[in-house]
């Protein structure tokens, strides 16, 4: 029987443009988990290089990975911080 190795999925590896990004993080923001959207912006965060994203913020790159982290609970400033700095924003509809 032959061996099958799989590699683990990376979100990141696949959010290469403007739309696919905000498709993402549209479709996370469905789920209503803030959890689960922390995790997508991180996600988003790694695929646009979390060394950038810090210079932009302001912030350190490690404090990045700790917000981004499972179970972290980040400021809301930081949030619309990466958020500018990714160049997306959220919109609130009826």
């Amino acid at each position: 029987m032959k061996k099958v190795t799989l590699s683990s999925f990376d979100a990141a590896d696949y959010l290469d443009s403007e739309e696919a990004i905000a498709e993402y993080l549209n479709a996370i923001l469905e789920e209503d988990d803030p959890a689960l959207f922390l995790t997508a912006l991180g996600d988003v965060a790694k695929a646009r290089g979390m060394s950038q994203i810090a210079v932009q913020t302001g912030l350190g790159r490690e404090s990045l990975y700790k917000t981004f982290a499972p179970g972290a609970h980040p400021r809301y400033e930081t949030v619309v911080k990466v958020l500018k700095a990714l160049g997306v924003k959220l919109t609130i509809a009826a």
